[in-house]
């Protein structure tokens, strides 16, 4: 959990009154929502007192790349940040550099941090549900929700075995989330924190629109929830995605996912074929230099459903 928020800069952006003024009034905002918030000068003196705030929770806003780099490589959190003293910066290696810093909100910078720490964004909360990143940690979870036939009557399963479906995950947060920022989420049940389900957006090859896919597990069906997480889940694609038009794959036979598509607004198109069991039965995964194995290719007719956002 993010607690130390420290900002580096070079000598010329505190003498510059602007730039310093940008970040104090940053600094008291980070403050004011409850972090420990300190300023220090880009020089060997100040690593000492960035290493007693330690690396765990702390993340360090430097305005230089190149003591940038020095941190990172010493293991600890950094992002960059441009000001009119600094605006020739390159940040390489960096996942994220702000502009504008006292116009960043509280969550970037938490998510900024947890991009790096490798906890889970928090995407979505209604007033039911958490609709946050997966975790490796959730796929055991993922086994007890499909372990009723019915729950694959309709789609695909997970891996046979569970160690390639957390190959797979790890693969998916990695590239998915920290490439796209948004992808397939875990729905937990806010009163007690079970996992009750999946739902999140993808690209699907051969398809222009993103793609709405949502899966509740059996004991939690007939409550509302997957009505609940979808409407959250499609406005967070209008508001923060901004997204124009959405679509849903549903076999025709499904007929309670036809039923949700048609109550949350969508109106069916076309008849598609789809490829279906993509991976097959196994995952040797990409991060150990691996093939991928794939099955022989097998199709299945879906109703193609779309909505405008």
């Amino acid at each position: 959990m993010l607690k130390n928020i420290i900002f580096s800069l070079k000598r010329s952006a505190i003498e510059n009154k602007e730039v310093l003024g940008q970040v104090v009034r940053s600094g008291q905002y980070l403050e004011d929502c409850g972090y420990n918030v300190k300023l220090l000068e880009a020089e060997d003196e100040s690593y000492p007192k960035i290493k007693s705030a330690g690396k765990k929770n702390t993340l360090i806003v430097c305005d230089s790349a190149s003591y940038a780099k020095e941190l990172t490589d010493k293991g600890y959190y950094c992002i960059g940040a441009i000001y009119s003293t600094n605006a020739g910066e390159k940040f390489e290696g960096l996942k994220y550099v702000f502009e504008e810093i006292e116009e960043v909100d509280a969550d970037s910078f938490v998510k900024a941090y947890q991009r790096y720490s490798g906890d889970p964004w928090e995407v979505i909360r209604t007033d039911r549900l958490i609709i946050r990143e997966t975790t490796v940690d959730d796929v055991d979870e993922f086994y007890r929700l499909y372990k009723e036939p019915e729950m694959t009557k309709y789609m695909e399963g997970l891996f046979e075995n569970p160690e390639d479906e957390k190959r797979y995950q790890k693969d998916y947060i990695e590239k998915v989330y920290g490439l796209m920022g948004f992808g397939v989420w875990t729905i937990v049940r806010a009163s007690d924190g079970e996992v009750i389900g999946r739902a999140g957006f993808s690209i699907r090859n051969g398809f222009e629109n993103i793609e709405l896919g949502f899966l509740i597990g059996k004991e939690y069906q007939g409550k509302g929830y997957a009505y609940e997480a979808c409407s959250a889940i499609l406005d967070y694609g209008r508001d923060v995605l901004c997204l124009e038009q959405v679509q849903a794959l549903v076999k025709k036979e499904n007929e309670v996912s036809i039923n949700l598509c048609q109550k949350l607004g969508f109106e069916c198109t076309d008849t598609v074929k789809v490829e279906e069991n993509i991976y097959g039965h196994s995952y040797t995964g990409a991060s150990d230099g691996t093939d991928i194995r794939v099955s022989e290719s097998r199709y299945g007719e879906y109703l193609k459903f779309v909505k405008e956002l």
